[in-house]
């Protein structure tokens, strides 16, 4: 089993689209104005509309509703993308902090309020285990 794309549900996918293509660089492919996904080398951060809900199941999710899950990416210069996102980021829960388990890690929230977070491996069992 492998983990391919974790899909954020918004009451606005052009917003949510457009903050996440400037905030990684990538851009979004769209299968229509309900659905976008950004493809990186390892997954896919697919992004909702909330008209697509009841083809899962009436309420299944919720739009900025999100208090458990942060949607992570891999970075070369964390410290280098905080400084690209001030003044485009209006919500940093932490500027770039060294964690104990080996990454440097910057948290902030995206329009809709759900957690990212960049990272960079720095120590030494961190740079490995994400070495490819």
């Amino acid at each position: 089993m492998n983990l391919v794309s974790i899909r954020v549900i918004t009451g606005d996918v052009a917003r949510l689209v457009d903050f996440y293509e400037r905030a990684t660089g990538t851009r979004a492919n769209w299968s229509n104005q309900d659905f976008a996904e950004l493809r990186t080398a390892s997954a896919t951060l697919a992004i909702a509309g909330v008209r697509t809900v009841p083809l899962f199941a009436p309420d299944a999710a919720r739009p900025s509703d999100n208090r458990s899950v942060i949607i992570e990416f891999l970075v070369d210069d964390v410290d280098g993308v905080y400084e690209n996102l001030t003044g485009f980021v209006e919500d940093f829960v932490t500027k770039p902090t060294t964690m104990p388990w080996g990454n440097r890690s910057l948290l902030f929230r995206d329009p809709d309020g759900n957690l990212v977070n960049f990272f960079t491996p720095v120590s030494p069992d961190a740079v490995k285990k994400f070495a490819s």
